[in-house]
C-alpha cells in the first residue's frame, strides 16, 4: 500500500525532492514506497538530533574498529575512514527474488565463459565472441589455458556492481572477478548499524549476512582436491599497503583463514607451503586477494615481487586450489561485456536476465555506425589499457573531433557505450540532517556452494552489499558515503551465528607452530617500536615538565640537557638569555610532535601501525580499538601546543600501557605473543642501560636531580620511596634497576624474562647444543651475576666502582645488541623482501 507524502507525518520528508528519475524512496505519484514505511517512522520517532548522534556513534564503532579504505595516493594521509550513512538502502523481497535471480545467471555466464576462454574456445570458433576480446585483452593469459580441472566450477566468487537507471530497472555497471572486495565491509557496516540503532535495526525483518560467510568456509574447502574434512585454507593478499587491507585482515579472521603474503609460501613438489616457525606446512586453498598477473613470477609477471613463484603449476598438479584462479580477470574486459547478452543465449540458452548499459564494439561494421549516429551522446572506452571512459559532451570541439578521427582509424581498439542517467536513493546529510536524493551504486556479490559432499550445486547470492554515492560506475574507494543494504523479509529471520559448527572432528591444537615467520617478525618489531615509543614518550614527557616549570624567566635547568642527549637532540648553547633558552628547548622538544623528524613520536608510531596492520588478525578486537585510539592521539600530536602535547604524551603513555596489557591477557602465550614480549624487554632492558650509563656515568650533571629523573622514567620512584624513605642514593638505585629481579624494570627480571621465553622458541635445527640467542643471553645474564656488589656499592666517590660500572653495563649492552641479530638471523632471515635486481619485460 503507497501512502501520499501529506498523510505521512515525518518531517524527513518536508524537504525531500526528488527529480524527475526513478527514486526508489518517493514514487511516481508522490507516494512513499511501502518497504520504507516501517523505516520511516521509527526515524520519526528518533528524531533529527538523535539520529545525527547515532550517526556519529556509527562513525565511531568503525573508527575503533579501524575499518579504513587505503588510499596511497592521497597526500592528505595514506588511510580513509568509511563515512557510513545511517540511513539503509531498503530492497523489499519480491525485488530482491528477481534480482537474486539474475544474479544468480549472470554468476553461472561467467563461470560459463570462463572454462570456454581457457578451454576450447568455442565462442571463439562459433564467432559468437570476437577473437580481439582475447588476444587483444591484457588480461588474458595464455599460462592459464587448460588450468582447470573438469570438475572446478570456475568461479567461486563474483562481485557485480549495478545501478538503476532513471526508469527503475536494474543495471550491471561492472563484473569484479579476480578479488571481488566489499564481503567484509558490508558485514562491518551491518554490526556497526545493529550496535548503534538497535531498535531500527531489531524491528526490522531483514535477511542475514553470517549465512552467506558461514558458507563460504565449506566452499573454500570444497576446492582442495587433497584434504577435504580439514583443509588448511590461506587468504593470498598484497600486504598492510593494499587498499583493501582491512577487509584482508577481517576475512582472515571471521573464516579462520591463514592471513599469509607472497613471500610467506613457497611451492615444492608441485604443492604451496607456509613458512613457518615450525617448518614448511601445506596449504590446501588459497583465496587469492592479488592481481591475476600477480599471482605468479614465474609464467606472469616476471617483476611482481607478491606472488607465488610455481603457483601455477601446482594449480594444474592438483596441489592446490585457488578461488579465484589467476586469468578470471580477463571477463571484466569491456569488449567481452558488449558480448555478453550473445553469449548468455549460447552458452545458457537464456535470455540475460540483467542488462547492462548499451555497448557496442566500433571493430564491427554496424557498432561503429552506431557509434558515429550518436557520438556526441556517447561515452568511449579505450581496449588497450587506457583509463576511460571519455565522452565527446565534455570535450571542446576541436579535442571531439581528434577523438571521433582516433575511432575511425582504429575502431576495434573502441567500445562505444550508451551513458545511463540514474536514479537515486536517499542520503542522510549529518550537515544539514536531511534527507537528499543522490545518485547510487551497489555492489552485490555470489559464491559458488556445494552440497555436503563437496558436489558444486549452484551460486548463492548475499542478501545485502555496500552501496555508495556516486555517477554510475564511480570507484566504491573514491565516495564521500557508503550504504548498508537492507533485504527484507517476509517474516523475522532466525540468528545466524558468527561462528560455524563443525561437520568433522576437530583436531585440538596448542603449539602455535603454524605461525607464519614474517608474522614472527612484525610481531617482534611491534614489541620493539611500543616499547622504544614509550620510554621516548616517558623521556619526553619529563623533559616537557622542566621547561614548563624553568619557565622563559628561569634558570637553566642542566638536567633538560641531559634529557635532550636521551631523546638525541641537540644539545648545543640555545643562547645565554633565559627567554633564548626557552624558546630553542621548546623548538626542539616540539619537533617530536612532527612524523618528518627521524625519532619523533609520530614517527615511531607510523612504524608500528605498519607492523600492527601485518598482524591485525593476530590481535583481540579490544587491544586494536586501543591502538586505534593511539594512532589518532599522534595524528593531532603535530597541531598540539606545549600544554595540549604533554597531555597527549600522557594519553599516549597510558595507551600503550593498556594495548600491550590486553594482548598480554588476550592473545594465547605461543609464539607469536612470545616475540613481542622478546622484542618488548629487549628494547626496554638496551633503554635502560642507556639511561642508567648516562645518570651515574656519563653526565655532567650527575645528581639528585638527574637521579630523580631515571626513577620518574622507568616508573620506580614509588618503589624506590617505599623502600628507602628520601633518600637518594646511586648504589640503591642500581640495585633497584640493574640486580633486582623482582623488579619489572630493572635489567636482571629483564634477562630472566628474556630467556624463560627464547627457551621456549622453536628451535630451527635438531642440535642438542644451544641456540646463540640462549648463549648470548647466559653471557650476559652471568656478568650480572658476577659483579662485584661491594664495588659497585661505592659508586659516589671511587672512580675504580665508576670503571667497574662502565665495564659492566659495556658487558651487557654488547650481547643484547647481537641477541636482536641472532633471532632475526634464526627466525627471521628467510623472509627478506625480495628485490627486482634487472628491468623484466611483462605482459
Amino acid at each position: 500500500m503507497m501512502v501520499a507524502i501529506e498523510t505521512l507525518r515525518t518531517p524527513w520528508l518536508e524537504t525531500y525532492a526528488p527529480g524527475s528519475v526513478h527514486d526508489a524512496l518517493i514514487a511516481d505519484d508522490g507516494s512513499v514506497r511501502p518497504r520504507w514505511l516501517p523505516l520511516l517512522d521509527q526515524l520519526g520517532q528518533l528524531g533529527r538530533d538523535t539520529l545525527v548522534q547515532r550517526a556519529d556513534e556509527v562513525q565511531h564503532l568503525l573508527h575503533e574498529n579501524g575499518v579504513t579504505y587505503n588510499l596511497p595516493n592521497d597526500e592528505a594521509g595514506s588511510r580513509r575512514q568509511w563515512w557510513l550513512d545511517p540511513l539503509p538502502l531498503v530492497i523489499a523481497p519480491q525485488e530482491w527474488q528477481q534480482l537474486e535471480q539474475g544474479l544468480r545467471q549472470r554468476s553461472r555466464l561467467m563461470a560459463a565463459l570462463l572454462k570456454d576462454i581457457y578451454g576450447p574456445r568455442r565462442m571463439l570458433a562459433e564467432g559468437v565472441l570476437p577473437a580481439d576480446a582475447l588476444y587483444a585483452n591484457s588480461a588474458f593469459l595464455l599460462p592459464c589455458d587448460q588450468l582447470l580441472a573438469e570438475e572446478d566450477p570456475g568461479l567461486l566468487l563474483h562481485g557485480v556492481d549495478l545501478t538503476r537507471d532513471a526508469q527503475g530497472h536494474w543495471r550491471v555497471l561492472a563484473d569484479r572477478v579476480q578479488s571481488p572486495s566489499g564481503v567484509g565491509f558490508a558485514l562491518e557496516n551491518r554490526i556497526a548499524m545493529a550496535r548503534a540503532l538497535p531498535d531500527l535495526y531489531r524491528r526490522a525483518p531483514l535477511k542475514r549476512l553470517a549465512g552467506f560467510l558461514s558458507a563460504q568456509h565449506h566452499s573454500l574447502s570444497s576446492l582442495s582436491r587433497l584434504n577435504f574434512d580439514h583443509p588448511t585454507i590461506a587468504l593470498l593478499a598484497p600486504g598492510p599497503g593494499h587498499d583493501s587491507h582491512f577487509e584482508h585482515a577481517y576475512l582472515a579472521n571471521y573464516l579462520n583463514l591463514a592471513l599469509v603474503e607472497g613471500s610467506d609460501l613457497v611451492v615444492r613438489d608441485s604443492r604451496v607451503w607456509i613458512r613457518t616457525l615450525g617448518g614448511l606446512q601445506p596449504v590446501d586453498v588459497l583465496l587469492r586477494h592479488i592481481g591475476d598477473a600477480w599471482s605468479d613470477p614465474l609464467e606472469l609477471r616476471g617483476d611482481s615481487l607478491i606472488g607465488v613463484p610455481g603457483l601455477l603449476e601446482a594449480i594444474r598438479a592438483g596441489g592446490v586450489g585457488v578461488a579465484n584462479p589467476p586469468g578470471v580477470g580477463a571477463l571484466e574486459h569491456p569488449l567481452i561485456g558488449a558480448h555478453l547478452p550473445a553469449l548468455c543465449k549460447r552458452l545458457l540458452g537464456e535470455t540475460l536476465q540483467i542488462e547492462g548499459m548499451e555497448r557496442h564494439w566500433c571493430g564491427q561494421p554496424e557498432g561503429l555506425a552506431w557509434a558515429m549516429a550518436g557520438f556526441e551522446t556517447l561515452s568511449f572506452q579505450r581496449l588497450d589499457g587506457e583509463p576511460g571512459p571519455v565522452s565527446p559532451a565534455d570535450m571542446n570541439e576541436e579535442a571531439a573531433s581528434r577523438l571521433r578521427q582516433a575511432i575511425v582509424a582504429q575502431p576495434d581498439r573502441y567500445v562505444a557505450q550508451q551513458p545511463l542517467v540514474a536514479a537515486t536513493a536517499p542520503f542522510f546529510s549529518r550537515d544539514c540532517a536531511e534527507l537528499s536524493p543522490l545518485p547510487f551504486n551497489v555492489r552485490c556479490f555470489t559464491q559458488a556452494v556445494f552440497d555436503t559432499d563437496y558436489r558444486f550445486s549452484g551460486y548463492d547470492v548475499m542478501p545485502g552489499g555496500v552501496a555508495w554515492h556516486g555517477a554510475p560506475g564511480s570507484a566504491m574507494r573514491s565516495s564521500q558515503c557508503v550504504k548498508d543494504v537492507w533485504v527484507t523479509a517476509e517474516e523475522p529471520q532466525p540468528h545466524v551465528s558468527r561462528l560455524r559448527r563443525s561437520r568433522q572432528p576437530l583436531v585440538v591444537t596448542r603449539d602455535g607452530a603454524d605461525l607464519p615467520s614474517r608474522v614472527a617478525d612484525s610481531l617482534f618489531w611491534v614489541g620493539r617500536y611500543g616499547e622504544r615509543l614509550e620510554g621516548r614518550s616517558r623521556l619526553l614527557r619529563e623533559a616537557l615538565y622542566r621547561l614548563l616549570e624553568q619557565g622563559q624567566e628561569g634558570q637553566a635547568d642542566d638536567t633538560l640537557e641531559d634529557l635532550l642527549h636521551l631523546l638525541e637532540l641537540d644539545t648545543s648553547s640555545p643562547g645565554e638569555l633565559p627567554v633564548e633558552r626557552f624558546v630553542m628547548h621548546r623548538d626542539r622538544l616540539m619537533g617530536l610532535f612532527h612524523e618528518t623528524q627521524d625519532g619523533s613520536l609520530p614517527m615511531m608510531v607510523s612504524r608500528m601501525v605498519n607492523n600492527c596492520r601485518a598482524v591485525r588478525d593476530h590481535l583481540g578486537d579490544d587491544a586494536w580499538r586501543v591502538f586505534n585510539q593511539l594512532r589518532q592521539e599522534a595524528v593531532r600530536l603535530p597541531n598540539a601546543g606545549i600544554d595540549q602535547g604533554r597531555r597527549s604524551v600522557e594519553t599516549v603513555i597510558t595507551q600503550l600501557a593498556a594495548f600491550f596489557g590486553l594482548c598480554n591477557e588476550t592473545m594465547p602465550h605461543h609464539f607469536g605473543w612470545r616475540f613481542m614480549d622478546i622484542g618488548r624487554f629487549l628494547e626496554r632492558a638496551l633503554a635502560t642501560l642507556t639511561l642508567l650509563r648516562l645518570a651515574l656515568i656519563d653526565s655532567r650533571h650527575a645528581g639528585e636531580a638527574l637521579w630523580d629523573v631515571v626513577l620518574t622514567t622507568t616508573d620506580n620512584a614509588t618503589a624506590y620511596r617505599r623502600r628507602y624513605r628520601s633518600e637518594l642514593h646511586p648504589a640503591a638505585i642500581l640495585d633497584l634497576l640493574l640486580f633486582d629481579e623482582a623488579n619489572p624494570r630493572s635489567v636482571g627480571y629483564m634477562f630472566k624474562r628474556l630467556e624463560r621465553q627464547i627457551e621456549r622458541l622453536p628451535q630451527p635445527s635438531n642440535t642438542p647444543y644451544r641456540s646463540d640467542e640462549a648463549r648470548l643471553l647466559i653471557k650476559a645474564r652471568s656478568a650480572l651475576h658476577l659483579a662485584d656488589l661491594e664495588l659497585l656499592a661505592k659508586l659516589e666517590d671511587d672512580e675504580d666502582a665508576k670503571q667497574a660500572l662502565a665495564d659492566l653495563l659495556d658487558a651487557l649492552t654488547v650481547p643484547l645488541e647481537a641477541l636482536s641479530l641472532a633471532i632475526e638471523h634464526s627466525h627471521f632471515s628467510h623472509v627478506e623482501a625480495p628485490r627486482q635486481l634487472i628491468p623484466m619485460q611483462t605482459p
